[in-house]
């Protein structure tokens, strides 16, 4: 009994060995570029500061044009509202957010940010002018009129 263990075992290994070996193959046939070699942007030292990138569909979240390093989000501050508030944005120059994240899941206006808003880069991202991984033919929908 031992043996047979032992031997199924020794199959699972070397089977999941070869299985490893095909998927690293693999990887680098699509990119012809390891993984590794592809994964060397640093997302925290993005480009200086810079002119914001079209989006390329209706109601897209824009990117972020700044370095966000230290930026903390918690449930108590949000370092983001400190310059685009409705409050403050106009002071500071940076874009308002927008009137659909102060309303709650019924459409009801609230005085602050909705909770469901608050945590910014779970849709805004900083905007970085790297190689694509892979070749991309989307093209955006036209717009009415066009």
């Amino acid at each position: 009994m031992k043996l047979i263990t032992t031997l199924a075992l020794a199959a699972g290994i070397a089977l999941g060995g070869i299985g490893m070996a095909s998927a690293q193959e693999l990887v680098n046939e699509i990119g012809g570029v390891t993984i590794e070699g592809n994964s060397k942007v640093n997302m925290f030292k993005p480009e200086k500061d810079q002119s914001n990138i079209q989006r390329n569909f209706q109601k897209q979240p824009p990117l972020i044009p700044h370095s966000i390093k230290g930026y903390n989000i918690t449930q108590n501050f949000n370092k983001c509202m400190d310059c685009h508030s409705k409050e403050r944005a106009e002071e500071t120059g940076a874009t308002k957010v927008a009137k659909s994240h102060y309303l709650d899941r019924e459409d009801n206006k609230l005085k602050n940010i909705s909770p469901r808003r608050y945590f910014c880069m779970q849709c805004h991202v900083p905007q970085y002018d790297a190689r694509p991984l892979v070749e991309n033919t989307y093209k955006p929908a036209a717009k009415k009129g066009e």
